[in-house]
């Protein structure tokens, strides 16, 4: 028989990048008493690895639990970035309804459509904080209205279309069920949680089902298992089995070694956990998202939505440059292939392909900043490898046609810089679908572009705006392939010898473009150190000494005044490189180079790819 868990609440906080999810959970966390009076807290407390601290993005998604009156209230906290998109689709299986941030004067946004189209579709209650309100552009009534409009756009039922609005400012805590009355705390939210989510329902006689949602990784204990509890119990050392419905031939008996609960932002060690519950499980080592744990009597799986599919790729190899080995501490084929297959432990968006070498794998992924995240980590964990262009993922249809993947990008400029851009996406493919002014001199513009026409654009894009404009793209569908396109209009300054950088040689080499390296910086024959300002590649010797003789000193290099090099962050040399390309990745650097660095060889390479 089911019953109803009253004193539990599972709710995922989900929105568009930016809008302020993590700001939120943070005062729901103190406005709950997890923390001491006293107690020094950081901000965004919810973003603990260093990426996610220093980009000022969610990257992973983040159970934690507040207490509320006498119920307990299960948070997950959800990156707002399509690249990790993965993240939010599985862990709504958890939760009974969904809190849906929208930023005030933003309104509703393309991955807003994309997490709240995924709610809708299991079936959640939706509540909708309309965030930021306290800023002075603010314009709440009319983001309830975007809000209404999409829900209907996206075909909710009329439960979901009644949902509860709330007016925040997670910023300074206050919440309030009116936009014309600034709240004094959270509590309108907490109470709109307990009174409008669902409470947990399941059968306590039933057998055990525990739904993997995510794996969290532990040095010590390894793999660890999140869900909820659906049926009956989870009790330490009871023997159980998993299953899983897309393998119907797994079937493991494992033991259950130890189990924690969420209390605040703790993992708390329990003994056994009923219905309702947010569970993390660890001791088993064989454990896999979208698993199910069940009673032996009768091992049933629950069903679980498959993930989207990569649309981007990239070839991660082992660098065999002459400076290989150098600067990193795991540098073989052996560390590569281990690091990346552990790597899908915990990430279900990634694959990872053996090619037909050993010592390159093919890695997929959602998008560009979802494989650079996966790289930046492995560069600190002390990895040194090399990483190809991303080049998107081809499908055909059943007549042959080759297909390519699209997707909608939203792009909010300035006025004065419209035209520049549509000048540069329609170079890239892309389709203007819309155009509207959004007030405050800005133009929202609409395109659908192919994704490899965004490969490498947020740069170019950032500097045609003047670092103004803001770019949202979310993947739509595959759709025929739109002919050849050039990444690059500009060539590259080739290193001619290996040596170091001297002022004079840079001196002469940055008449022919933009250096990216200064003196003193050791260089290779074939390494990229500049960009060329012609279409085509040049070799230039940064490494040329003067020639001394009695009417030349070698304090007349004093003299010479170098232009600041430009250096590139990894997404932008990740932007810059072209084909015939490759970045070596190391923990202290990352070098553009060639891929055939023999000047020789290269030339023929490009010869004989010309006759064909």
């Amino acid at each position: 028989m089911k019953i109803t868990r009253d004193d539990i609440r599972n709710v995922a906080i989900i929105a568009h990048v930016d809008h302020g999810k993590t700001t939120l959970v943070d005062e729901l966390l103190k406005q709950s008493g997890v923390f001491r009076d006293n107690q020094e807290v950081t901000e965004r407390v919810m973003d603990s690895n260093d990426i996610e601290r220093e980009r000022g993005i969610t990257i992973l998604s983040k159970n934690t639990a507040v207490r509320y009156g006498k119920t307990k209230i299960n948070i997950i906290d959800t990156p707002g970035h399509a690249d990790f998109g993965g993240e939010v689709e599985r862990v709504l299986k958890m939760v009974n309804g969904v809190i849906l941030v929208v930023d005030a004067f933003e309104g509703a946004m393309p991955q807003t459509k994309f997490v709240l189209k995924k709610a809708l579709e299991l079936n959640l209650s939706v509540i909708v904080c309309v965030n930021k309100c306290d800023r002075p552009e603010a314009r709440p009534k009319e983001v309830v209205d975007e809000v209404l409009e999409l829900l209907i756009e996206l075909d909710a039922n009329d439960d979901q279309l009644d949902c509860p609005f709330v007016f925040a400012s997670a910023k300074t805590g206050v919440a309030s069920l009116d936009p014309d009355e600034p709240g004094t705390d959270m509590k309108p939210l907490f109470d709109t949680i307990v009174d409008y989510i669902p409470a947990p329902t399941g059968d306590p006689d039933a057998g055990t089902q525990v739904l993997i949602s995510t794996i969290d990784y532990n040095e010590y204990v390894g793999r660890i298992g999140v869900g909820k509890v659906d049926n009956g119990k989870v009790v330490v050392n009871e023997p159980v089995v998993i299953v899983n419905e897309h393998d119907p031939d797994r079937m493991l008996k494992v033991k259950i070694g130890k189990l924690y609960v969420y209390e605040g932002l703790n993992k708390v060690e329990v003994n056994e956990a009923d219905i309702g519950s947010i569970v993390a499980i660890s001791g088993i080592a064989d454990v896999n998202i979208g698993d199910t744990i069940c009673s032996p009597e009768n091992p049933e799986p629950i069903p679980f939505q498959k993930i989207s599919e990569p649309t981007i790729s990239m070839t991660f190899m082992v660098n065999d440059s002459p400076f290989a080995g150098k600067e990193g501490k795991f540098v073989t084929s052996r560390h590569l292939r281990d690091r990346l297959f552990r790597e899908l432990n915990t990430d279900v968006s990634l694959r990872v392909e053996e090619t037909e070498t050993t010592e390159a794998f093919k890695v997929s992924g959602r998008g560009e900043l979802h494989l650079s995240v996966l790289i930046e980590n492995m560069r600190r964990e002390g990895y040194e490898f090399a990483v190809s262009k991303a080049e998107v993922i081809y499908k055909t249809d059943e007549r042959g046609k080759k297909l390519e993947p699209f997707e909608i990008a939203y792009i909010d400029v300035p006025d004065e810089f419209t035209g520049t851009v549509i000048n540069m996406l329609n170079s890239r493919k892309g389709e203007l679908q819309g155009m509207a002014p959004t007030g405050n001199g800005t133009t929202r513009l609409e395109f659908l572009v192919p994704s490899r026409g965004l490969i490498g654009f947020r740069g170019d894009f950032m500097t045609a705006t003047k670092g103004n404009g803001v770019i949202n793209t979310i993947f739509d569908e595959y759709l025929p392939y739109k002919g050849d396109m050039n990444y690059r209009s500009q060539g590259s300054l080739i290193a001619y010898e290996t040596g170091t950088s001297i002022t004079y040689g840079l001196f002469n080499a940055q008449e022919r473009g933009t250096l990216f390296i200064g003196p003193g910086e050791p260089v290779y024959a074939g390494m990229v150190i500049g960009e060329n300002g012609r279409t085509d590649d040049i070799e230039v010797n940064v490494c040329k000494k003067k020639q001394l003789t009695n009417t030349r000193s070698s304090g007349a290099d004093d003299a010479l005044k170098l232009t600041p090099p430009k250096v590139l962050s990894l997404e932008q040399a990740l932007d810059f490189i072209d084909t015939d390309e490759l970045l070596e990745i190391t923990p202290k650097s990352f070098r553009i180079r060639k891929k055939i660095l023999d000047p020789t060889l290269r030339f023929r390479a490009k010869r004989d790819a010309g006759n064909k």
